[in-house]
């Protein structure tokens, strides 16, 4: 679809049992130099207490036993605040809602298959605006975001194949946060030694980008929890509905799907959101907790988030998970329609690896100066 609306911004927004869901959205609005090229889609996961159901908190932490580890219990909870509905009730932008600015998708929360289905479905509700957007659901906007962002993604050498992305930094409180501050450059990553990762490879950050560099520069990841890019992103990497229960390996997978499709990735050289970081023992409810609840099962999504990793793990290389031991060992599903949501056609896999100096047979992320230092535009 073409708007007609030029110059404007689809934010991609995955909620899951958000309770500052409308304050982000407030926030966004009123720090847009243009709201009205502001457009929303937001796939919102609740527990509504439909038919009698029992709402539930996360796992809170209670205190500590014996051995000194910490005892945690799931209590009641009234059901989850529509974010979307306080957002559109207020008079101050009941307007944006009138007009179409805000698209939701409703999802029960135990029918909920984790952040990368979620952010699948949220892509589906683009509606054909200039820039894309993908952010996480509990951020503080700092003003002129929006103006700046579209600045940057278009001072990238390699625009409109140009991806902003960062690790944002963190707040407390909503109301105070003015942007400014270097911005993390993500340049580093790790093969994870959870055994419920599955020894993904997890990015982090190295180095600083600054509103005094001359330009902005290439940087080796995409980070789930916000990017900015032309929305002919969503033409050459769509998201992939394949990996249901999936929490981890979501961000190395978009960041090769991107770069071997010919998108560069970008640290901006300011920071402009700000993300709520929240410590485990808040107890704020999680999706796996739902799918455990649901089936009766606590552990069956890291089950099955076994077995659907192996479709990224493919992707990446790992020998463990070549297509004919997948098949062999009764995983094949995994691959279902794998040719349509894996590596691009504009440079190699081999490629991405020697630039990011990952070693997949040692299972070793290595130093990557040209990323830290910002050397390569």
């Amino acid at each position: 679809p073409i708007r007609q609306d030029e110059d404007s911004i689809f934010v991609s927004l995955a909620a899951f049992r958000e309770h500052l869901l409308a304050q982000t959205l407030q926030s966004a609005f009123d720090q847009a130099d243009d709201p009205s090229k502001l457009f929303i889609g937001a796939v919102v996961q609740n527990c509504f207490g439909l038919d009698g159901v029992q709402c539930k908190t996360g796992l809170q932490v209670i205190g500590k036993n014996a051995q000194g580890k910490d005892q945690v219990k799931m209590s009641d909870a009234p059901p989850d605040v529509n974010g979307i509905q306080v957002f559109c009730e207020n008079p101050s932008y009941k307007q944006y809602c009138d007009e179409g600015h805000v698209r939701a998708l409703y999802v029960h929360d135990t029918d909920a298959l984790g952040p990368a289905t979620a952010r699948y479905y949220a892509s589906k509700l683009w509606g054909g605006e200039t820039y894309f957007m993908q952010m996480d659901s509990h951020l503080e906007f700092a003003p002129h975001w929006d103006t700046k962002y579209k600045q940057e993604v278009r001072a990238a050498k390699s625009y409109p194949k140009a991806v902003l992305s960062t690790y944002p930094p963190g707040f407390s409180e909503f109301g105070s946060y003015q942007g400014g501050n270097a911005c993390p450059r993500l340049c580093t990553c790790q093969f994870s030694k959870n055994e419920i990762e599955n020894g993904i490879i997890r990015i982090n950050v190295h180095g600083q980008a600054h509103s005094s560099d001359e330009k902005p520069t290439q940087i080796a990841f995409i980070a789930a929890g916000f990017f900015f890019a032309h929305a002919s992103f969503l033409r050459d990497v769509p998201f992939d509905p394949y990996v249901p229960w999936c929490f981890m390996g979501e961000e190395i997978a978009l960041s090769i799907r991107a770069w071997t499709s010919g998108w560069s990735i970008y640290a901006p050289r300011e920071s402009l959101i700000a993300h709520q970081y929240r410590p485990g023992r808040l107890g704020l409810p999680k999706f796996w907790e739902s799918v455990g609840r649901d089936s009766g099962r606590p552990g069956l999504n890291t089950k099955l988030q076994k077995h659907v990793i192996r479709r990224i793990r493919h992707m990446v290389g790992y020998s463990d998970s070549s297509s004919e031991l997948i098949q062999q060992e009764g995983d094949g599903i995994v691959l279902t329609d794998y040719e349509h949501y894996s590596l691009g056609q504009e440079r190699s896999l081999q490629e991405y690896l020697k630039l990011t100096n990952i070693d997949v047979v040692k299972g070793q992320c290595g130093y990557m100066s040209w990323c830290v230092k910002g050397e390569l535009e």
